[in-house]
């Protein structure tokens, strides 16, 4: 189930990809801050629950898709590149087996429990 799962969020990976190529923004932007969703973290500076919150908010595909949607209909370039950024970057996340964090702790999300103390 694990690979099957992988599979998908690569494809969603191709697709979110495919939708920056869509908004005709040079692929610098898309490498500089492929990884700033990962800035939502400093959220664990405070505690457990709101780093869950920040962390989620920005790493949640659904929210992904209405930012880049938004910026369809508001014909705004540079919300859809955020959109398939966000949507790209938790992609890639997945596939890693990064999910959505529960409030107990970082290593307790969605797809399981990550870090050392997986076992």
């Amino acid at each position: 189930m694990k690979f099957q799962l992988q599979l998908e969020y690569a494809a969603f990976l191709i697709l979110g990809i495919l939708a920056f190529a869509q908004t005709g923004y040079s692929w610098w932007w898309f490498a500089g801050l492929f990884l700033a969703p990962d800035i939502s973290m400093l959220g664990y500076t405070i505690n457990n629950k709101a780093g869950a919150f920040c962390y989620n908010l920005f790493h949640h595909l659904g929210i992904a898709i209405v930012v880049y949607l938004a910026g369809t209909v508001l014909a705004l370039p540079y919300l859809q590149m955020i959109g398939a950024i966000l949507f790209s970057h938790s992609a890639f996340d997945r596939i890693l087996g990064y999910g959505l964090k529960y409030p107990d702790s970082f290593q307790n999300t969605h797809l399981g429990k990550i870090g050392k103390k997986a076992e």
